[in-house]
């Protein structure tokens, strides 16, 4: 029986080979976006599960009363390894790390890398897979270093390179030695390796390298990743008395009234970072997957419906010939099951052919179906039998529950055509295309503020290049002095040295206070360590005094710039009465002398408001990281290379690694960067499902009316009155969907602005644009639809049944 529904409904799906592909086509969009959102959910999902005893791993952070003083993702520097040495019933492992950016070199091969300086604890604790070396000793002794295997190829040619050294540049202008002692494996995505924007693939022990030395025994050092692997059993809350014993034994009392230490588990951890941003993600795109499948199933159902008239007398033969009601339905299942079967096996075909786009577009790798292999085969089989039956359920019994008669005669009016059903499917389609449509739009004005409102310094022509780090006062003075050669060329305009650019990487954070006031009345601060040129090379508008010594006068210690943000906080309405007053900083000895006031800028993302803002003098602290470029007009890419030739000159075995700030800035972006895309791409395919299943319905309803057509026509009808026969519906339904998509979309996106402190304020614009494009679509597919059977022959049409 089963292979004789099959039989017949294969025949079927030939016989209306139009609607069959139209259908199949509809089903394998959906399908495919399906596939590749939920290759991704599954990857997100999965993110640590797979590291040793994960069930047991906990990242230390900490809730600062007072934010000047720490980080939440990080903690105090010897409280791990305490907790472990203390408390070893309770805590069975510990792992701390410093991440640094270092210059490392292999021969002529100069590159900058992430580096993870932490405990020789890691490998064994977290069981990477390695390819060789023992993960137990591989970073036990000081001079070792471990690296992944795409490291190995990078700077040898090969993996089996255990015995060879790479050179890491520290931070008192040497270089030092490392021998590589391991090499892992690919490591996978974690919270481990992954915690920080860029993933780290090299690893030392900590204070190896010169100039970076000592963290890890500071307890007053607030920024030290930790991580702990409890013993089988134990509690999160077992930890709560030991903690409290370590702070007050050890911490100061100031850090004892401030600090509150929690634990977040390994698995968890991933997904509530950064305020749930991978939690927002996946929820976001899982329901847009939901609603473009929703689309491509109405589809189904609307057409199968369609369709129904031509198989009305099929089923009053059947009916008479002895067919019962279940065997009908076991038929229309049949055929809807093939659709989708067939719809399946073109999804993953579309799968391999988009997964590399789709991984660019989200940021992070989608397995091959071969490497998720039985899955790849079970879960979208599972997935095509679930939509076909759901699918095709509602029509099944819907067109085996009409009496023979009706069937016989080919008359639906027992059931009414359904009218008012499919009315509700295609306005549930518009709905939800509008939405995304109207989302999209709003998600790409927004993206495009970003990049186009004034940032309080001026972004073009700006390039920035990580230089190498002599923190000494000598090696300060050398890089001065390669800063002035390259303010010497034609194609610069100006140069700056600095420890922080516009990246997202912010400075240090302090309290600060007036000269005379009390420290608790301090405003939190952000501060930047930069030279005198750098409000000139980024165009940083000065209000009031000086930045430093800036074209004039030698350097002067103990001297400040502020923002207006910072000088209005400190009480000052005029940026000018700030200029001369002397000012504390937490932790900072002496007073301060402010030298200048700037104008408010956006340093940090647009999600922040402008917050106070000082400047340090980069001799203050002697620590810098960047050279950043302001280029003359002309061939970028011209000035680059000169830049890059007495870059060679003057720092041989220093690599050059250069981004434009147009470059950063979309690193800074790069989550609505995706969103903006992925929002691009779901409008597309909800505008696709949707003109499938109009191409679909109407010709359905063409076919089905063309005798009433030929009537119309006979009693005078004009070409574009039976146009406007079949738009009317579809207009009046679009007027429906708007009046429910646009508020939805309104209040949803509204809500999303909110979490920027620099947002574009919705108008009417947007709606407008989308309803007018999308109606236009609808009614040129209607009209390329109908316009054919307007202009047919009436004498024709009324011969066609």
């Amino acid at each position: 029986m089963i292979r004789n529904y099959f039989k017949i409904a294969w025949r079927n799906l030939l016989k209306r080979k139009f609607y069959s592909l139209v259908t199949i086509f509809g089903l394998s969009v959906g399908m495919t976006f399906t596939f590749l959102i939920m290759a991704y959910v599954w990857g997100e999902l999965r993110v640590n599960s797979e590291l040793r005893n994960a069930d047991n791993q906990y990242i230390v952070r900490s809730r600062w009363k007072n934010p000047d003083m720490g980080v939440d993702m990080a903690t105090l520097g010897p409280l791990g390894a305490t907790l472990k040495a203390d408390y070893p019933n309770l805590v069975a492992n510990f792992y701390r790390y410093d991440g640094i950016t270092v210059a490392v070199s292999k021969g002529e091969k100069h590159f900058r890398e992430e580096v993870q300086t932490g405990d020789s604890t890691l490998l064994a604790m977290y069981g990477f897979p390695l390819l060789y070396g023992d993960a137990k000793t591989a970073l036990s002794q000081q001079n070792s270093v471990a690296i992944t295997e795409e490291k190995a190829f990078k700077y040898f040619g090969k993996t089996d390179v255990l015995g060879e050294t790479l050179t890491l540049h520290n931070f008192i202008g040497g270089k030092q030695e490392f021998q590589v002692n391991a090499v892992l494996k690919t490591v996978p995505n974690n919270s481990v390796t992954n915690l920080l924007p860029k993933p780290a693939e090299v690893f030392i022990p900590l204070s190896s390298l010169d100039g970076r030395k000592g963290a890890e025994d500071n307890w007053d050092f607030p920024y030290m990743i930790t991580y702990i692997e409890l013993q089988n059993g134990v509690k999160l809350t077992e930890l709560e008395k030991p903690v409290n014993q370590i702070l007050a034994t050890h911490s100061s009392a100031n850090t004892r009234a401030n600090l509150d230490v929690y634990f977040t588990p390994l698995k968890d951890y991933y997904q509530e970072a950064n305020n749930g941003l991978v939690r927002k993600m996946i929820y976001t795109l899982s329901g847009v997957t939901l609603f473009i499948l929703l689309m491509a199933v109405v589809n189904f159902v609307n057409i199968s419906i369609g369709k129904s008239s031509s198989r009305l007398k099929e089923i009053g033969v059947r009916k008479v010939l002895g067919s019962h009601q279940t065997q009908l339905i076991g038929q229309f299942l049949a055929e809807s099951v093939i659709l989708a079967l067939f719809a399946m096996f073109l999804s993953i075909l579309f799968y391999e052919i988009s997964r590399s786009a789709f991984s660019d577009i989200l940021g992070k790798p989608l397995p091959s179906s071969l490497a998720l292999f039985p899955y790849s085969l079970v879960m979208p089989l599972l997935c095509a039998m679930l939509i076909g039956l759901m699918a095709g359920i509602y029509p099944a019994f819907v067109l085996s529950g009409i009496s023979s008669i009706d069937s016989m005669k080919g008359k639906l009016k027992s059931i009414k055509e359904n009218v008012m059903l499919r009315r509700v499917l295609v306005a549930s389609q518009f709905v939800i295309a509008l939405f995304v449509f109207a989302g999209a739009m709003i998600i790409a004005r927004q993206v495009h503020y970003f990049f186009n409102k004034n940032l309080g310094y001026s972004k073009e022509s700006l390039v920035s290049i990580a230089v190498p780090r002599d923190w000494t006062a000598e090696g300060l003075s050398k890089m001065e002095a390669i800063r002035d050669q390259f303010s010497r060329l034609k194609e610069v305009s100006n140069v700056s040295l600095s420890y922080e650019i516009p990246n997202g990487n912010n400075g240090g954070h302090a309290g600060l206070y007036k000269s005379g006031q009390d420290s608790t009345q301090a405003i939190h601060t952000q501060f930047l360590s930069t030279d005198e040129k750098y409000a000139d090379t980024y165009q940083i508008r000065i209000v009031a005094g000086k930045f430093f010594n800036a074209n004039q006068g030698a350097y002067q210690p103990n001297r400040i710039v502020l923002n207006q943000a910072a000088a209005k906080g400190l009480g000052y309405s005029n940026p000018e009465d700030a200029v001369g007053q002397q000012v504390r900083v937490h932790n900072v000895p002496g007073l301060l002398t402010v030298d200048g006031v700037s104008a408010d800028f956006n340093f940090a993302s647009m999600h922040q408001a402008i917050k106070p803002l000082g400047f340090f003098h980069v001799k203050e602290g002697n620590a810098f990281r960047f050279l950043t470029f302001r280029l003359n007009p002309g061939n970028l890419g011209a000035s680059m290379s000169i830049i890059e030739n007495k870059w060679r000159e003057l720092m041989p075995d220093a690599p050059f690694e250069y981004a434009f700030m147009d470059d950063t800035l979309q690193k800074l972006y790069q989550t609505e960067m995706q969103l903006k895309k992925a929002s691009q791409i779901a409008t597309l395919l909800a505008v696709v499902i949707v003109l499938l299943g109009v191409l679909g319905m109407v010709s359905l309803n063409v076919a089905r009316r063309t005798r009433e057509l030929g009537i119309r026509k006979v009693l005078g009808a004009s070409g574009l009155g039976i146009i406007m026969l079949f738009l009317k519906e579809f207009l009046l339904v679009m007027a429906l969907a708007m009046l429910i998509a646009f508020p939805l979309a309104f209040l949803t996106m509204q809500r999303w602005l909110e979490t920027y402190a620099f947002r574009i304020q919705i108008g009417w614009e947007p709606f407008a644009m989308v309803g007018l494009g999308f109606c236009l679509i609808v009614i040129l597919l209607v009209c390329l639809q109908t316009t054919k059977a307007s202009l047919m022959n009436p004498v024709k049409s009324l011969r066609s049944e």
